[in-house]
Order: structure tokens, then C-alpha cells, then sequence
């Protein structure tokens, strides 16, 4: 039996599944664990394998993609699953196993990266930046975020708002680990604790302000909204506070709506551009 603790990242995973890969080692003869926990590496067991093992082993490239995601789940099968997935692609001959969503290690490994690709949408959608201060060299203006994820997305979380927010330094702190931008480039630490996250801001007001003025009474359905924004985010969004009033108040806030007299329509401006528009084409 060969022992297998790793840092709980893709990077790691795919190292070490490469290196028994070569060895030819089935996966009922690997013991995966979580190198972060505290455990040492065990003595592995010599052993030989008949195996032949290619020089060069293809993985279809679909897999990699599958693979980062699946090594970002929380479960503790992901590595040892994951592992004979791969085996069974490459030394096990299986090279369509993919295409069978009815295959037991197809369907797991499917089902997790799309929990892992739910909890990334949340972190794009609920991530809210608080400004902490400005460089006074750069004079980038720098925000820091708190984040709870269900699982270990920062870094396939983390791209999206490099892209979007390239022009201020900011850092996204989670209990499992750290993102930090500069302007140059995207750096990792450890995880903190939420004591060490910042307080309440002035941008919070606004992102209040915001939500109500877009929240329309008419259209309420609390189950609905509760699914795409569920209550275990609520303690760290802004807008969260007022959400309950802006429900308790829909009803009268319709009724309002209802009796209040219709504005009249204005009249569609008199000039040669906009009669060029409704004249048919000849």
C-alpha cells in the first residue's frame, strides 16, 4: 500500500497522481490523505507492478479541467475517485469513460464540479469589496472582502475578479485561504479568521441604497430569491439588513403602486431623424 498526503490543491494532486501514474500504481493500492491536517507521509510498502507503463501517458484534455475542479471539493473521496477515474482513462485503456455519465466515477466526479461551479457563481455574486485605504505611492485605492465558501474555490473563484477589477488592490479572505491583487499580478496566503476581516464602510450604505432602489414588490418571490441568495450568505452582504423590511412592505408598496395615477405618455419628438425611421423602405 502507498501512502498519498498532499496539500489540498490541484497542483498537488495532479504532482503526485502523475508520479504513481508512471509507477504504475492501481489505485486500490493508494491511501490518500490531506498533507494540511497535520499528517506525516507513512512508509510506503515496497511493492512491484507488471504493469507497462507507455513513456508517454495521453489524458484527454477535457479531464485536467474536470480534475481542478473535483480536487476543490471538500469530500474526502475527491483524490482516491479521482485518482482511479484517471487510472481507468489511461493505463485501464477506458479512454471514453467520460462520455458514460452513467459510470459510477464519471457521475461523482461530474456532480462535484458542479457543486464546485454553483459555489464559484455565488463568490462572483456575493463577494462585497470594502475600501480599507489608498497607496500612497501607487495611489490605487485598496478593498478588502470576506467570504465564506463551501469549498476550496479561491483560486478558480479569484480570476474573474482580477479581470474585472484590475484597476485597485484588493484581497479576498476566506477561513481556507487568502487572495491578494496589486495590479500586477494575483498571490495566495493562508486562510484567516473572519475577526481579522474589516468592519462595516460607507460602501455598505450604497449597496443598500442600490438594492432597494432595484428591488420590485411586484415581482417578489421569496422562495425564489432565497434560492439564488441563500440566508447562510446574508451575514456578511450589506443589503441583507434591509431585505426583510423590503418584504415585510411589499404588499403596501404594490397597493401604492397601484393607485398611483399613470404618467402621460410624451410625445415622440418632431424631427427628421426620427421620421426617417418609421418611413418603410421603398
Amino acid at each position: 500500500m502507498t501512502s498519498a498526503f498532499i496539500e489540498p490543491t490541484f497542483a498537488a494532486w495532479r504532482s503526485k497522481a502523475r508520479e504513481l501514474l508512471k509507477q504504475g500504481i492501481p489505485p486500490d493500492q493508494v491511501h490518500w490523505g490531506d498533507a494540511s491536517e497535520g499528517h506525516g507521509l507513512l512508509r510506503e510498502e515496497p511493492a512491484s507492478y507488471t504493469i507497462s507503463v507507455p513513456v508517454e501517458i495521453k489524458v484527454p484534455p477535457n479531464f485536467l479541467s474536470l480534475a481542478a475542479s473535483v480536487c476543490a471539493h471538500t469530500d474526502d473521496r475527491r483524490h482516491a475517485i479521482l485518482y482511479r477515474l484517471l487510472y481507468r482513462l489511461t493505463l485501464g485503456g477506458e479512454r471514453h469513460l467520460l462520455r458514460i455519465p452513467s459510470d459510477p466515477d464519471t457521475r461523482q466526479c461530474q456532480a462535484w464540479a458542479k457543486a464546485i461551479g454553483r459555489d464559484i457563481h455565488k463568490m462572483h455574486a456575493f463577494v462585497r469589496f470594502r475600501l480599507i485605504g489608498q497607496d500612497d505611492t501607487t495611489g490605487r485605492e485598496q478593498f478588502v472582502a470576506w467570504f465564506e465558501p463551501e469549498h476550496r474555490i479561491v483560486r478558480l473563484a479569484t480570476p474573474f475578479f482580477e479581470k474585472r477589477f484590475a484597476g485597485m488592490d484588493w484581497s479576498i479572505l476566506t477561513p481556507d485561504e487568502c487572495a491578494h491583487w496589486d495590479g500586477k499580478k494575483l498571490t495566495f496566503t493562508p486562510g484567516l479568521d473572519r475577526s481579522q476581516a474589516p468592519s462595516a464602510d460607507a460602501h455598505d450604505d450604497l449597496w443598500r441604497t442600490y438594492y432597494r432602489s432595484i428591488f420590485n414588490p411586484a415581482r417578489l418571490k421569496v422562495q425564489a430569491m432565497q434560492s439564488e441568495m441563500p440566508q447562510k450568505y446574508w451575514k456578511n452582504l450589506p443589503e441583507a439588513q434591509i431585505i426583510r423590511d423590503l418584504i415585510s412592505g411589499s404588499q403596501e408598496r404594490v397597493q401604492e403602486m397601484l393607485e398611483t395615477p399613470e404618467r402621460p405618455v410624451k410625445p415622440v419628438p418632431d424631427n427628421a431623424y426620427i421620421r426617417s425611421l418609421h418611413q418603410r423602405p421603398q
